[in-house]
Formats: C-alpha cells, structure tokens, sequence
C-alpha cells in the first residue's frame, strides 16, 4: 500500500494552525476519538500568508498498522477563515468546506482509534492554496492531493496523540 501522507518541502511561507483543546505533542482528549463522541477537534488559523485563495485541513496517523491512516480531509476553506469549531456535521458540505471520504469509507471527520496498548501520532496539516480550485466534495485523499499538489505555497502541521486503555 502507497503511504498518502501529505508532505511538502521547501515552501516559502508557513502558518499557524492549534487546537484549543489539547497542547501540541500532548495527548487528544477522548470525547475526540473512537472511545468518547467522536467529534471533530476544533481548530485556530492565523498568520495566513495573504495571497492565499484556499484553505484545507487533513488529519492523518502515520503509525497505523497498515500504512498512513486518513481520518479527515476538510477542503474549500475560506482564507480568511480564523476557527474550524468541533463537532463538524459529518456530511459532505459544511458551512466550513467540502469534506472527503476518510480511511473508515465514511464523509468527514473519524477520531483517532488505534489498536490497544499503542500511542499513535495524529498529524493535523493545514494547506495554504495559490488558486481556487473547484472541488467536488467526497474526494478521497489520493483524489484530493492530486488535484491540490501544484497548488500548495505554504503549510501548518500540528500533531496530537492519543492510546486507547
């Protein structure tokens, strides 16, 4: 399996991106994952470079089992959008942005839930777009970045952990 992480180097302008609801490196509360609501994590952008024309966010866990785990991809933000709050519908169109089809199959956020006993990382990147770019929405991240690489000038990351009991 090809491992759809997103990465890219040597960009020009970087971001910020945190959530208010753990610190960075620290473990993600519960009620976020597969063993609490399930939410979707809410998140703060700031500093985005100006000539940014579109946002997006992937949430990612690089220590799954089989490969790069994908567990939410939220795309056609607004620049000038400052919060993403929690608890995103779980459907196609938000009043945030489109979200695509994560590694459980299903549209929009998926908590963290890694086997037993293991810590996983959950990398939370933001993406600065030079071009509006007319997505559909329910694109999977193999669609989603292949349609965004060209397009992408400036990048934010933000990683949580979290270990099941």
């Amino acid at each position: 399996m090809k491992k759809m992480i997103i990465f890219i180097s040597s960009l020009l302008f970087a971001f910020n991106i945190y959530s208010p609801a753990f610190k960075q490196n620290s473990f993600i509360p519960a009620k976020y994952t597969c063993d609490g609501e399930d939410i979707s994590i809410p998140l703060i952008i700031s500093n985005v470079p100006k000539n940014a024309e579109e946002l997006a966010v992937i949430m990612q866990d690089p220590d799954a089992p089989y490969g790069v785990f994908t567990h939410w991809i939220l795309y056609n933000i607004k620049p000038n959008t400052k919060i993403i709050p929690q608890n995103l519908p779980k459907t196609s169109v938000t009043n945030i942005g489109y979200q695509g089809i994560n590694s459980f199959g299903k549209i929009g956020y998926g908590g963290p839930c890694p086997p037993k006993g293991q810590t996983h990382r959950y990398i939370i990147t933001a993406v600065a777009l030079n071009k509006k770019i007319l997505l559909n929405p329910d694109l999977t991240i193999r669609e989603f970045l292949d349609k965004i690489r060209p397009y992408v000038f400036a990048t934010a990351q933000y990683i949580g952990l979290y270990k099941r009991r």
